[in-house]
């Protein structure tokens, strides 16, 4: 679900964008059709280089991604008259996809507050995610959109709580030490305290 949910983003928020369900987000369809392009590259570019059982999970994948995209855009201008209306179920619809995209480093975070290691948490993942949180909820501000602000609002407090976390455990990480190790001293620890 994660996969479809973080690669569904860039195709609802340009529909968002377009004229006749927000009027005026020019930067929205803009930016979001750049990342959809560089998306369609990179799983492109994954598709060629993978084998058979990899290829079929990205072809089941596009397809629902397709077929929902196919019913959302179906229902919303067939059954929706007005852009209010529109931006309200499109906006909805995104901010369920945003959300999911920013807290789905929550399991990586978990990982990092058991294992007092940040080995496995990225800092210029977590840097761009609150970035981008940041820049789209000024963004939002100033056009006072709360369907780009909800999410993003909440992505940046994400992505400040990975930035913490980092700085937090950062000198307690052994960076030579191998994965299998830091669980086995992990569960050794569990035991120990019970």
């Amino acid at each position: 679900m994660s996969y479809l949910s973080s690669s569904s983003c860039p195709q609802v928020w340009v529909f968002y964008g377009m004229p006749f369900v927000h009027p005026d987000s020019l930067l929205v369809i803009t930016i979001n059709g750049f990342g959809l392009a560089i998306e369609l590259l990179y799983v492109s570019i994954f598709f060629i280089y993978s084998d058979w059982s990899k290829r079929q999970k990205i072809i089941i994948a596009l397809i629902i991604e397709a077929i929902f995209m196919a019913i959302l855009i179906f229902v919303t201008l067939t059954f929706l008259h007005g852009t209010k209306d529109r931006s309200m179920l499109i906006g909805i619809v995104a901010i369920v996809f945003n959300i999911i995209m920013y807290t789905s480093p929550l399991t990586v975070m978990k990982k990092v507050i058991t294992t007092k290691s940040v080995k496995y948490m990225p800092f210029y993942l977590s840097l761009a995610n609150f970035a981008n949180g940041i820049v789209w909820a000024c963004y939002a501000l100033l056009k006072f959109d709360p369907y780009i602000l909800i999410p993003n609002g909440l992505g940046s407090l994400s992505g400040l709580v990975q930035l913490i976390l980092f700085a937090t455990f950062y000198r307690t990480t052994n960076w030579d030490e191998d994965e299998k190790e830091v669980e086995l001293s992990t569960s050794k620890s569990n035991k120990s305290d019970v």
